[in-house]
């Protein structure tokens, strides 16, 4: 025979009911006592008697356990807000990003002629200058690229005549001359004649030659 569960309920006795009390306080008390021995655990238990009278029992601190509860118990109640409004802050940030993204992709579009039927004059004006100045970037940037291999291709020819004239001191050869650039041999003086027709007088005679 299986035996239904007792129905608690007050104690009608004042007597019975204060000695009941009495046990299961005290039972109470020590089984607090045992969690926060045994397991290590922070404990606070707080008993009213019928009468008001206080019992409690605290592991550590009575109320520093009560001010860690009420955090507890704030940060509870606070943590699905700031998750909604993360998620909203979160929502509000990528339509941002989305909003930017089409314009820098419509930005582009017209940039490479595209989708200009909607544009004012004024719009296409501003797309012209922009596209100046991106072109007046790309040359700028390719005057300093030809520099750059000039000068690197300069430093190539130092150190190549540099070593020919080491090879040619350890072998014993007279180097090489240096090739004359382009402005010695646009500067360069022409080469007097040097033909015996300029150095020699001749006469010209026109008609019989007449002897002494």
């Amino acid at each position: 025979m299986v035996r239904g569960k007792t129905q608690l309920r007050r104690i009608e006795n004042a007597t019975s009911r204060q000695v009941t009390f009495s046990k299961r306080r005290n039972g109470l008390l020590k089984k607090a006592f045992e969690l926060s021995v045994l397991c290590d655990a922070e404990v606070a238990l707080i008993i009213f008697s019928p009468r008001g009278k206080l019992y409690e029992f605290a592991s550590s601190s009575m109320q520093d356990t009560i001010e860690r509860y009420r955090r507890h118990t704030r940060s509870a109640q606070a943590a699905p807000e700031s998750e909604e409004q993360n998620t909203q802050h979160l929502k509000q940030e990528t339509e941002r990003l989305m909003k930017k993204i089409e314009l820098l992709e419509a930005s582009k579009r017209k940039l490479l002629g595209e989708g200009l039927g909607s544009c004012s004059l004024e719009d296409l004006q501003q797309i012209e200058k922009q596209l100046e100045r991106s072109v007046s970037n790309v040359r700028a940037r390719k005057t300093e690229v030809y520099k750059e291999q000039i000068e690197h291709l300069k430093e190539k020819e130092k150190a190549l005549i540099a070593e020919n004239a080491r090879l040619s001191e350890k072998y014993g050869m007279e180097p090489q001359p240096e090739p004359a650039t382009k402005d010695q041999r646009e500067n360069q003086p022409y080469a007097e004649s040097s033909s015996p027709s300029s150095e020699v007088e001749t006469e010209l005679f026109i008609g019989l030659h007449r002897s002494n």
